[in-house]
């Protein structure tokens, strides 16, 4: 007797459609924590103390590298400038850089950091 060459892709099919169906019924029981995923945890720049090195180090580094030397984004060290130019670049965003990435709050110590390095 032969066997049917379509019978291994049918039940990887039908295997397949079960598993999406019952991964989103465990999706819809746990809507309301996934919508929550996107808020971030409370940090000590919550409570007024910002630190703009370790803001720059998770924020800022997936475009301007590890060092902020550049990568996708421009060098940030030696730029030449001023801390009302960075707040500027910071608040309305430049290039393809988006505007409002840094709280509002903190945008004049995130500016005098970029400002200052060398």
């Amino acid at each position: 007797m032969k066997k049917n060459p379509i019978i291994p892709y049918i039940l990887i099919m039908a295997f397949g459609i079960g598993l999406i169906f019952f991964m989103s019924l465990d999706g819809a029981d746990k809507k309301e924590e996934i919508a929550k995923g996107g808020e971030e945890p409370k940090t000590e720049e919550a409570a007024g103390e910002f630190d703009p090195e370790a803001f720059a180090a998770s924020k800022c580094i997936s475009c301007h590298g590890e060092n902020l030397e550049g990568a996708f984004g421009p060098n940030l060290h030696g730029t030449g400038l001023s801390a009302d130019e960075a707040k500027d670049i910071l608040q309305n965003g430049k290039g393809g850089m988006p505007g409002g990435l840094v709280p509002a709050d903190n945008l004049d110590a995130m500016a005098k950091y970029i400002a200052d390095l060398k």
